[in-house]
């Protein structure tokens, strides 16, 4: 399988989507795929022990895509091999009434993962700057000061938005929390064809909504709005990466490569020494239960 580097899906400069790519050729079957992603999550579910253990940092992870870029199968994939205990997933859907009578982070910032453990975002505090920027009338929701009509939502309330979200993951990422945002980028095309397959298998009917087509139809809309987030939020500490999310089982092993190459940096991360008392007497303890009545 081609030897790839994940830092090339890292945004570090200002990207174009629209020349940016949605598939990759790993030169590698399904099946060499599935197995090198067998081994790279067994290898990450290793780590989230010592992370435990270790109780200084925490992991979030956040995926955004269009519908249908393969964020729940992904999710389902990558951590099929961590400890339950240590990962926390929270999908967030059309904000609830008491939601909204908090500011737009709250509930983001309520479902933070607590240190040693992971944390995936299914859709983000992105959302805020991405279908409320396709649909403005949504901001009028939330009953904000001085927003009284959609011609109040002006480009300096976007700015503000923006730097309020720099300004959220600035300071979890100084609180311990170690960020990855990633973009499942799918083509146009792909989406058809997965929207299609959502029709013709009766098993995936649930999955499909007439809403789906009527978004798809602002599909440029969501490109741009999605370039422009990525641009002004890919920071140091919390980088994006556009992952090419046409083939699923590529991008899943480009997610899961990517987290565990960053994640092994932290080398203070290791289990805890045992108390010094403890060890010492730690044959005796092996004794007492070799000794013990069944």
């Amino acid at each position: 399988m081609k030897q790839i580097d994940h830092s090339e899906f890292k945004v570090s400069e200002k990207i174009q989507l629209k020349i940016t790519k949605t598939k990759i050729d790993l030169d590698a079957s399904g099946a060499e795929i599935k197995d090198a992603m067998k081994e790279i999550r067994k290898d990450l579910g290793d780590w989230q022990d010592k992370l435990y253990a270790h109780g200084k940092y925490s992991v979030l992870i956040c995926l955004q895509g269009m519908d249908t870029s393969g964020k729940d199968s992904l999710i389902r994939e990558v951590f099929k091999d961590f400890n339950s205990r240590g990962v926390v997933v929270h999908s967030f859907k059309v904000p609830s009434e008491k939601e909204l009578k908090h500011d737009f982070l709250w509930r983001h910032y309520i479902a933070l993962p607590e240190r040693g453990k992971f944390g995936v975002f299914n859709r983000t505090h992105y959302e805020n700057v991405l279908v409320t920027r396709v649909h403005p009338g949504y901001i009028l929701n939330e009953n904000l000061p001085e927003i009284n009509n959609i011609e109040d939502i002006d480009e300096n309330f976007w700015e503000a938005r923006f730097e309020n979200i720099r300004n959220f993951e600035k300071h979890v990422a100084e609180n311990g929390t170690v960020i990855f945002k990633f973009f499942l980028h799918l083509s146009k095309e792909e989406q058809r064809q997965r929207l299609l397959r959502r029709l013709d298998k009766p098993s995936k009917n649930w999955k499909f909504s007439p809403g789906d087509l009527k978004e798809r139809k602002l599909w440029a809309e969501y490109q741009e709005c999605y370039e422009d987030a990525i641009n002004r939020t890919s920071t140091k500490k919390a980088p994006w990466y556009v992952i090419p999310a046409d083939d699923k089982n590529t991008a899943r092993y480009l997610v899961a490569k990517t987290l565990y190459s960053e994640l092994v940096k932290y080398k203070d991360v290791k289990e805890p020494e045992l108390d010094p008392e403890i060890k010492k007497n730690i044959a005796e303890y092996r004794e007492q239960l070799h000794l013990e009545k069944i």
